[in-house]
């Protein structure tokens, strides 16, 4: 891809402060509305398949994200059973929607990282590149 587009370039840098908070908002907003972890964690993932489309010279370091996916899933088991024996019977409010929140985002994050290196898999390994 040596035909970059200024126009989609700088469109894209205009956009990615806004995918990133829309992704983010519907994460942690999943509690009380529609979306969550997964759809934000999509949103998110969308802003870096749309740098690699615009800039394919920028790599990403995919073992970096990697090692990441796998500390998040360790934190995704590991929070529910911290949480689980660290409270007493009495669970207030504030306590339920702080895990909430929580695991949101902590599912967010590690589907965003999940689709972004399947998306890479695909480009490097099936594309051919």
């Amino acid at each position: 891809m040596t035909d970059r587009s200024e126009i989609i370039s700088q469109m894209t840098g205009l956009l990615y402060p806004f995918i990133l908070l829309f992704g983010f908002y519907i994460i942690l907003n999943g509690h009380a509305s529609p979306g969550g972890g997964f759809q934000g964690g999509a949103v998110l993932a969308s802003v870096f398949i749309t740098r690699y489309l615009v800039e394919p010279d920028r790599c990403i370091q995919l073992k970096t994200l990697k090692t990441a996916e796998k500390i998040l899933f360790v934190c995704i088991i590991l929070y529910p059973a911290f949480f689980l024996f660290a409270t007493t019977a009495n669970h207030s409010e504030l306590m339920n929607l702080t895990y909430l929140i929580v695991m949101n985002f902590l599912i967010g994050l590690k589907v965003c990282s999940g689709f972004t290196i399947i998306f890479f898999r695909f480009a490097f390994y099936e594309g051919g590149i």
